[in-house]
């Protein structure tokens, strides 16, 4: 008898539609939790790891419409499917500033393991803000490096490897102008990357942009 309405209102003024029960009311979309996060897509590069979820309820009546279904992220595997090692010019290199050379160099030489290292000149591409705020003393160092210089590198033990004669991290292997990635120790947030120039078997690195592997 007269009109119906199909509208959330229409329960509290006892006008719905007969079928308001089947036909009317709002339905979001409803999903899944998220699935666990896939391994890489391929061992050994820079790709992405994918987790997905499915829909449960399709939305209804104008309801919220369904999230996105598939999220990816930045991944890494250093590791082959074979189980073996990838190149280590995938491995961000840990570096310091090269003042603390002369006393790692002391220390190995009095325990009779020094050996002879080696230097890799980089040209810096990019450089995390968070170099620019390292308040603690020993971390004032990170506040000189600046996008497009060259630094120097130095590979001394104990960081040089005793089995393949590298510092990880010193971009052996990798592609000509290839993006590698380095890491301050002492600051989280200090970060960035350089591409390798050349590597030097006999260091001669300036003081200013002297930095050592860890």
């Amino acid at each position: 008898h007269g009109p119906c309405y199909c509208d959330q209102a229409c329960a509290r003024t006892l006008d719905c539609c007969h079928d308001y029960a089947r036909a009317c009311p709002v339905s979001p979309c409803v999903v899944s939790q998220w699935s666990v996060w896939s391994g890489c897509a391929e061992p050994c590069k820079t790709t992405y790891r994918v987790r997905r979820r499915h829909v449960i309820q399709e939305p209804r009546n104008g309801g919220e419409a369904c999230p996105p279904l598939e999220e990816r992220a930045g991944c890494v595997e250093y590791w082959t499917q074979q189980g073996t090692e990838c190149n280590q010019s995938l491995i961000p290199a840990l570096i310091t500033t090269g003042g603390f050379g002369k006393a790692r160099k002391k220390r190995a030489a009095a325990d009779g393991s020094e050996r002879a290292g080696y230097c890799v000149e980089f040209q810096l591409v990019a450089i995390t803000p968070g170099c620019l705020h390292s308040h603690h003393s020993y971390t004032h160092w990170m506040q000189y490096l600046r996008e497009g210089h060259t630094v120097c590198v130095e590979c001394q033990h104990p960081a040089l490897d005793s089995r393949s004669l590298h510092c990880y991290g010193d971009g052996s292997g990798s592609k000509k102008n290839q993006l590698l990635h380095w890491q301050a120790v002492g600051n989280a947030q200090c970060k960035g990357s350089w591409k390798r120039i050349r590597q030097l078997d006999t260091c001669s690195c300036p003081s200013v942009h002297s930095f050592l592997f860890i």
